[in-house]
């Protein structure tokens, strides 16, 4: 009896490919000259990416920037959950957070999506902020990450660990 094959669905961002769209983003501000007198800037803040600038219009532009970047660097803008604007003193400032891991919500609907319209023999289990699909047939698998792959969810899906 063949035994099953599996996948593994999951949501991580490489921090360092990360880091390096927010450097870019960074040095682009420091140069740009419509960011000039704007004391716009971009950096680090713990977990969550700190963005500054002396009015809301530039401080959405250095974000703009920065999804730019990271685009560039393969990194899905699913993966950046960005707040709103909001006043400090005499600057405007937004919080960033790079998501990684599929919470619980999202994970039960995947499984259900797998279910019910994935190939039939195939199953979903929820292992903490991943999934793992299993089958008996590696086609099957194939199929279910194609359909994943044409769904618009709201999380970034990488598939590892196929075996």
């Amino acid at each position: 009896m063949a035994s099953d094959s599996s996948f593994d669905i999951v949501s991580k961002v490489d921090r360092q490919e990360a880091d390096n769209a927010l450097n870019q983003a960074a040095k682009e501000i420091h140069s740009r000259y419509d960011f000039k007198g704007t004391d716009a800037s971009i950096e680090w803040s713990g977990e969550k990416i700190m963005m500054k600038a002396v009015s809301e219009d530039r401080v959405k532009a250095v974000l703009d920037v920065f999804q730019s970047k990271l685009v560039r660097r393969g990194i899905s803008l699913k993966s950046l959950d960005a707040g709103e604007p909001y006043a400090s003193g005499k600057e405007y400032r937004l919080e960033a957070a790079i998501k990684e891991g599929i919470d619980q919500e999202n994970a039960k609907k995947i499984s259900k999506l797998i279910r019910e319209e994935g190939p039939k023999g195939v199953k979903a289990q929820i292992q903490g902020d991943e999934l793992r699909v299993s089958s008996k047939k590696r086609d099957d698998l194939q199929a279910v990450i194609a359909m994943l792959k044409s769904q618009d969810l709201d999380v970034d899906l990488q598939f590892t660990n196929y075996r």
